[in-house]
């Protein structure tokens, strides 16, 4: 949860002027398949859980304007991660205290106490209180809410904050069950100094301390919203532990972003596979779009994925990208995965299955040589606003081949693979509105290995996104984008010698915002 940099709430307009935005969810630059809040302010998702066939996103929210400030937790909720209802305020910032990010569990057992007679298992969130004192300084804390009615309701624990610190800068509680042992574990922030503490708790309320892990991998910013959590192996029944933290800035991409560390808990320390201080960061995501990442908790065993989503935005511009009555995205959902890629164990990630009931329109394209320049594919019947795109090139001898997504007079999002530096990239240097920031127009790669002499790119297109999962998830690479309404070309390109495409699959997708 940064705050670095940002004024608050100085620019928030009055609640006569914010009532008068009524959204329509056609806005411009509204995604149509990635969750918005209707109006105002919207930063990290916080208390993903699961419960009772409902997947529940909370996430921060300023219920007063469209910059930083109030900071409460807002409520939605979905049935297929893709349809999301908005529920409204569920933790609100009162007198002198903010409620910063946090997470959520269904305390199955009722070991806090907070159940009912009615024998519902209480849903219990844990949050950072941020406290301004009367002399301007700050304090951060950690504090619980539970709601027994299924999340339609919230009160705060009396007895809070449950955790404290000599640390002004101590936050973002992520809170699991640890079954072995029959207790919750803690992992939460000291965020200046680059150490993430693990606590247990038998009860959601006494916290004790267990362990400390970091500084380590990268610290060129604060520690941020991080996560240990047992991700599957793919191909198999075995997991593997993943400790994610974000970093802001000094991230891949300059700005905000995640790293993480594969490793071993048990229960009471984490271990990093590697000599992470004598290692390369492993970032999570290479575009400059992808910070505050969590996973959802108590997803069905059955279900057999590992699910998170993150805020799609950065702080170095994130209250002056051009959007209103509403700032702010999340990313699609996505399944987290760990494959072994050149003999190691890294994190992958592939977009939410469920995405799939938005697509028609499919066109498929196959064995098509591509000289230098560029191909339109309007005459095939492949463009728009809102696309999935999944294609195969051989780069042959072209130094570069991919596509030209969001395409329009003078503008277009250039997403490739580059054979001078093995690596696949983004660039958004002319995707439309790029001059709110000195940092926004930028071109953005990561190291990508052909396979079989072939990359796969997986494309995600929204009004004002592109998600790329190239190698099936093995690079993930997330950038905003704000192009015409005009611009929804898409091109086939390759630059400085031919290139062949082997098969590309486009499907339009519809708007999971229709019944808004």
């Amino acid at each position: 949860m940064a705050i670095l940099g940002l004024t608050g709430s100085g620019s928030d307009p009055s609640p006569n002027e914010q009532a008068s935005k009524t959204p329509s969810f056609e806005e411009p630059h509204r995604p149509q398949f990635h969750y918005t809040p209707p109006t105002n302010w919207m930063n990290d998702p916080n208390g993903l859980v699961y419960h009772e066939g409902t997947y529940h996103l909370f996430h921060q929210y300023n219920p007063k304007g469209n910059t930083w400030g109030h900071m409460s937790w807002y409520h939605a909720t979905s049935e297929d991660l893709v349809h999301w209802t908005h529920q409204g305020v569920a933790i609100p910032a009162e007198d002198d205290e903010m409620i910063f990010s946090g997470s959520a569990v269904v305390d199955s057992g009722d070991t806090s106490g907070f159940g009912n007679s009615e024998d519902q298992s209480p849903m219990v969130a844990i949050y950072t209180s941020h406290y301004t004192r009367a002399d301007d300084s700050i304090d951060q804390a950690q504090s619980l809410a539970y709601s027994t009615d299924g999340g339609e309701t919230w009160t705060k624990y009396e007895g809070n904050p449950v955790l404290d610190h000599p640390d002004p800068e101590f936050r973002d509680p992520n809170v699991f069950w640890y079954a072995p042992e029959q207790k919750w574990v803690m992992s939460v922030a000291l965020s200046p100094e680059h150490t993430i503490q693990f606590y247990e708790s038998t009860d959601l309320k006494n916290w004790t301390l267990l362990s400390e892990f970091g500084p380590a991998g990268a610290t060129g910013g604060i520690w941020e919203c991080p996560a240990l959590f047992k991700v599957p192996i793919d191909g198999s029944n075995r997991s593997q532990w993943v400790l994610q933290i974000d970093l802001n800035p000094g991230a891949v991409a300059g700005g905000s972003g995640g790293q993480y560390f594969v490793g071993s808990f048990d229960g009471t320390t984490f271990t990093p596979r590697e000599a992470s201080v004598d290692t390369a960061p492993h970032w999570v995501d290479y575009g400059p779009d992808f910070y505050a990442t969590i996973p959802w908790n108590n997803v069905p065993a059955q279900d057999g994925r590992t699910l998170w989503i993150a805020w799609m935005n950065d702080w170095r511009y994130a209250e002056a990208i051009p959007t209103s009555p509403w700032r702010s995205a999340q990313t699609i959902p996505r399944s987290v995965q760990l494959r072994s890629i050149e003999g190691t164990a890294r994190l992958v990630q592939t977009p939410v299955e469920e995405l799939q009931q938005l697509r028609e329109n499919h066109v498929r394209l196959e064995g098509r040589p591509l000289s230098p320049g560029t191909t339109s594919l309007g005459q095939e019947g492949i463009s728009g606003r809102t696309l999935e795109l999944s294609a195969a090139f051989e780069p042959e001898n072209a130094e570069t081949v991919g596509l030209h997504v969001r395409a329009g007079n003078e503008e277009q999002t250039v997403v490739g693979y580059d054979a001078r530096s093995d690596s696949v990239f983004v660039d958004r240097t002319e995707s439309g509105m790029v001059d709110f920031h000195n940092a926004f127009a930028a071109r953005n790669e990561a190291p990508l290995a052909l396979q079989n002499g072939r990359v796969r790119l997986r494309l995600f297109v929204d009004r004002s996104s592109v998600e790329v999962f190239a190698n099936d998830g093995a690079r993930v690479l997330t950038h905003r984008i704000f192009p015409d309404t005009s611009s929804n070309g898409v091109s086939l390109f390759a630059t400085g010698g031919t290139a062949r495409l082997i098969r590309l699959d486009a499907w339009s997708l519809r708007s999971a915002w229709v019944d808004q």
